[in-house]
């Protein structure tokens, strides 16, 4: 195991991290939407998920490079979203975080067009009312700081659980959402943002492995001086692994979650 469960300073020193930066095509900086990313790709390749004829199903992928990266080793690929009409009404469109297009997916050049074209589409989905076409298809899934948009904290815990069951047998599932560092107890519990607490990610891991999957995490938190700047709004660029949300304190933390062969 290479990565940390909790985005973390020291990862980003880690040759892991310098190399998918280099992939994903940005440059370094302390952002934790970047260690989402890094940590999503690392742990595909890590379990050797990303190779030709494997097919991942990506949710609420916005206009993150993760799609082009995975199609770039030959994936077959299922990217979704919500619909524009509800991304709008959530602001995602005019922050210009909602796809409008395939074409969307590749703008950075992660993958050779024609590949793309070929290997990637582009759907939307409902990730509260996962569409039965999508049960035991991949080999992969992931989210970055998405299911925590799903309008309550049981519907995130509902969707991690009910989301494996579109993995084949020996498939692996990587997601990263918010974490509170402030409470255990209080949180911030909204239509369009939960932050969910250590008891919350403990339920889906308990969760999870009554059901039979292996799941990594580690919830050491770092103190390293970057780690200890909390972010305020309006937020920076860097340094941003922890930020301000209402009252409490917010990193990210990310599952992998493996289902027996």
């Amino acid at each position: 195991m290479l990565i940390s469960q909790l985005c973390k300073e020291a990862d980003f020193t880690a040759p892991w991290f310098a190399a998918a930066c280099s992939k994903l095509r940005e440059g370094f900086r302390y952002h934790r939407k970047l260690w989402e990313w890094c940590y999503i790709y690392q742990a595909l390749r890590e379990r050797g998920a990303l190779m030709p004829f494997k097919r991942g199903l990506g949710f609420g992928v916005g206009k993150e490079p993760l799609a082009a990266a995975f199609a770039s080793f030959g994936c077959e690929i299922v990217a979704t979203d919500m619909d524009v009409e509800a991304a709008k009404a959530q602001g995602w469109v005019d922050t210009n975080q909602h796809a409008v297009a395939l074409s969307d997916l590749n703008d950075r050049g992660l993958c050779d067009p024609d590949q793309f074209n070929h290997l990637v589409t582009y759907e939307t989905a409902d990730m509260n009312r996962i569409s039965d076409r999508y049960i035991g298809r991949f080999d992969f899934t992931w989210s970055s700081c998405c299911f925590e948009h799903l309008g309550s904290i049981e519907h995130g815990k509902q969707f991690i659980v009910n989301q494996m069951n579109c993995l084949r047998p020996g498939g692996v599932a990587v997601h990263t959402t918010e974490f509170n560092l402030s409470s255990n107890e209080q949180t911030l519990e909204t239509d369009v943002l939960v932050l969910y607490r250590l008891r919350d990610i403990d339920w889906m891991v308990q969760t999870l492995k009554a059901y039979g999957y292996k799941v990594d995490i580690d919830y050491t938190v770092g103190t390293g001086p970057i780690e200890s700047y909390v972010d305020v709004p309006p937020f920076k660029l860097n340094p941003h692994l922890r930020l301000m949300l209402d009252r409490y304190v917010s990193t990210s933390v990310g599952l992998i979650i493996e289902k027996p062969k």
